[in-house]
Parts: C-alpha cells; structure tokens; sequence
C-alpha cells in the first residue's frame, strides 16, 4: 500500500490501484436468530434448485423477487411464484420441534447461495432472524438480508384434488414440448395441450402463420379437453422433476395445472393456464 493506492507486483507486471477507506466498509450486524438448523448441503441445494426459475425479477410486488423459506416441525419448505407459476419443495429434518416461521430470501441471496452450496452431505448450519439469514459451510459464512414482506398464501393457488390426471414419460413430453416450441409465438410462448384418450397433441403457432403439432402417447381416461400453457413454465417444470414419468393434474381448461412427480411429492409446480 503506497498512500491512497495498492500496487500489486508480479513478475513484469504493475497494478496500481485506487483504495477506499476500510473504515467505510459495512459491518455485518448479529443476527439474534429466532432459530437455528442443521440441514445437509445437498438437500438444501436441492431446495432451491427445485424453485428458483419460479422467483419473479423485478415485479412491483416486491415479496414475489425472492423465495420463501418456511419452517414446520421436521420440514423445511421452500417456495417461490411470479404470479403466473408457483414451485414448491420440501425437505424432512432430523430434529423435531422447529417454531414455525416464514421469511423471503432476495433474488440474489438465493443465485448467490446456488453458487456457494456444493452436493456433499455435508451438514450446513441455517440461522434464521428477523431481518436476516445466515447460512454457514464449513469456514464460508454468508448472511443475507430479507424481504420485508408478506408472501401470499401459497396454499390457496395448489389444485388439492385435480379431477383428470394426465401420465406421460417425463422425457418424450420434454423433448416434444422442446420441438414445439420453436414455432411458438416468441413473445406469449404459447403452446395448446388437446387432450383425449390414451393422447396428447401439442400444438403451436405463431404470427408468421407456422405451424407444430407433436402428438405424445400419455396415460388419460378422461374427457376430451383443450388448454393452453406457456412453453416455458411447463418445461423449467418438467426439468426439476426427478424420475421417469411425470404426471399432470387438471381440472377444466381454464385452471392451474399440477405438476409433480408420482414418485415423489415433495417438490410440486402449479402453472396457470393461458388464453389462446
């Protein structure tokens, strides 16, 4: 350090630097933490991989731009909507009697925390405040600050009881939603499900008049129906679904559709549907 400037020297190279002064660098307050949790690394990754595309990026409702963390005896869930699409996961814990408590970790808090969490089952120590979350990884502490805000009723938005039920190999929906999309409307993405027995076609066109039908073999009993959905959700959906099939819960062509694996229940997707 030479005056207001660092100089930084290797071999024939010179960096001179401007400098701040460290008296001016912010100071991380104590949380106080209404309660800490010991969750493993892997399952908390899996967390917010599972919810994070559903976060909002800049809408007005500011306590949509980040996800929820909700506590309840033996689980932790997580939850993120923009208004149009919702994910939610949920993990067991190891110790019983956790208070119950909801707070919303910022957009970046969450991308930032993706970046640093490794896939070990190594444990990590989640200590949640008022206005703050600490997470702690071996000798890497990061504390984030939190929305304040309330996070609207999830609960409400998720299909209890879905009357048809539409099975499909998860891959083959995938990939036919991938080719599909590319003659959908580039601004709206939106693609047409028509539903019959046994059937699914999926349609899509856009402005310059082309046109894609792909037609998905699919287990379904139910009337036929027809209900259109942007391309996009169904496929950050069918994405984070782990296992081999994947089912689709529905009601009538103007409700939310579930998503969700029959393998697992722990990690559910409600998107809405839209107009075409």
């Amino acid at each position: 350090q030479e005056g207001e400037r660092m100089v930084v020297r290797a071999r024939r190279s010179r960096f001179a630097l401007a400098t701040l002064p460290a008296a001016e660098f912010p100071t991380v307050e104590e949380i106080s933490p209404l309660q800490t949790l010991e969750v493993s690394q892997q399952d908390f990754k899996r967390l917010l991989e599972k919810t994070h595309f559903s976060m909002a990026q800049q809408d007005v409702r500011y306590y949509l731009n980040g996800t929820l963390l909700e506590t309840a005896p033996k689980l932790l869930r997580s939850v993120a909507t923009d208004g149009h699409r919702l994910a939610l996961c949920e993990i067991e814990l190891g110790s019983s009697g956790q208070t119950g408590q909801q707070v919303i970790i910022p957009r970046k808090g969450v991308l930032e925390l993706q970046r640093i969490l490794g896939s070990e089952e190594q444990n990590l120590q989640l200590a949640i405040g008022t206005n703050h979350v600490r997470v702690q990884i071996g000798e890497v502490r990061f504390t984030s600050k939190l929305i304040d805000g309330r996070f609207p009723d999830y609960t409400r938005v998720i299909p209890s009881a879905p009357e048809r039920k539409v099975s499909a190999v998860r891959e083959d929906l995938r990939q036919a939603l991938q080719r599909a999309a590319i003659l959908s409307n580039e601004k709206y993405r939106g693609i047409r499900f028509a539903l019959k027995p046994n059937s699914l076609v999926i349609q899509a066109h856009n402005p310059e008049q082309e046109e894609a039908e792909e037609e998905v073999e699919v287990s379904y009993d139910g009337e036929p129906m027809e209900i259109g959905f942007n391309v996009n959700y169904l496929l950050d959906a069918l994405g984070a679904i782990d296992g081999e099939q994947v089912e689709i819960g529905l009601t009538d062509g103007n409700s939310s559709c579930l998503i969700r694996s029959p393998a697992d229940d722990r990690a559910r997707f409600v998107v809405m549907p839209m107009r075409l």
